[in-house]
């Protein structure tokens, strides 16, 4: 492609942008492909990307395509391709609860559906409707899968979507309960609440993974672009207001903030 092209289709996906909201030119790409000769040739204004052992990947070689018509990479990366597929066939999804023992200790990527979106508050399973698709969340492990999907499922640590679902379900922390930790952040529930969110997790939601050793960031990152799942807000262009809104609420009570502010 020429530098033209590529920023041209940077601009159009949004895969990057720039902190001042400006488009890309064809200018910056050349000065950053030039910057990685190990990862580009460069013939001209021409750009091509070099496989893992140095040489010109094929222009023939065949592409595997996300939602879109988004290219991947390049070909010798193929296998990766192939693992992605595998991640997002609806086919290859189990109910979350019969997954425990499953679940590899390796690290890699995973996405949640929602059996039936009608079984969310009628706001998300209409935003759902729209994206014409049932995906809740998509993530990675740079560890163990097995650790960070607990975290996510069934509250073993602190889980982004899990504190995200139980406040979407209606839940809400403890007042107060985040004012002596360290974290002002992360809330968590009560253990009452705790197990009736994993109850409903375990009754509503498909969950499946793939095991992957390469740039889990990247990967993540062009999944939740291509994807927009509901209840990712890192990444996703299209993430919730109202998630925001209930998450701040979460958090307000947490550091029982109405509470301070009457005193104050």
């Amino acid at each position: 492609m020429t530098t033209q092209e590529i920023a041209n289709a940077l601009n159009k996906n949004g895969l990057y942008s720039k902190r001042n909201g400006s488009s890309i030119t064809a200018y910056q790409i050349h000065g950053r492909t030039r910057n990685y000769g190990h990862l580009f040739n460069r013939n001209g204004n021409e750009v091509s990307l070099k496989s893992k052992s140095g040489h010109n990947v094929p222009s023939t070689a065949s592409e595997a395509t996300l939602p879109n018509q988004q290219k991947l990479v390049n070909a010798d990366q193929l296998p990766d391709e192939l693992a992605l597929k595998v991640l997002m066939n609806k086919k290859n999804f189990k109910p979350a609860n019969t997954i425990q023992n499953l679940i590899p200790t390796q690290p890699g990527l995973y996405c949640i559906r929602i059996d039936k979106t009608e079984n969310l508050p009628e706001t998300f399973a209409t935003h759902l409707e729209n994206r014409k698709h049932n995906i809740l969340y998509i993530g990675i492990a740079t560890t163990f899968l097995q650790q960070r999907i607990g975290q996510e499922l069934w509250a073993k640590g602190h889980g982004t979507f899990f504190r995200g679902l139980g406040a979407v379900l209606g839940y809400r922390p403890p007042a107060g309960s985040l004012i002596n930790k360290k974290n002002k952040k992360n809330y968590t529930f009560s253990a009452t609440d705790e197990a009736e969110i994993i109850q409903w997790i375990n009754k509503n939601l498909l969950v499946n993974w793939v095991t992957f050793d390469g740039d889990l960031e990247k990967i993540e990152t062009m999944l939740i672009s291509n994807y927009l799942p509901l209840l990712n807000t890192d990444k996703n262009p299209s993430k919730l207001p109202e998630l925001a809104v209930l998450r701040n609420e979460c958090r307000e009570i947490a550091l029982n903030l109405s509470i301070i502010n009457s005193i104050n």
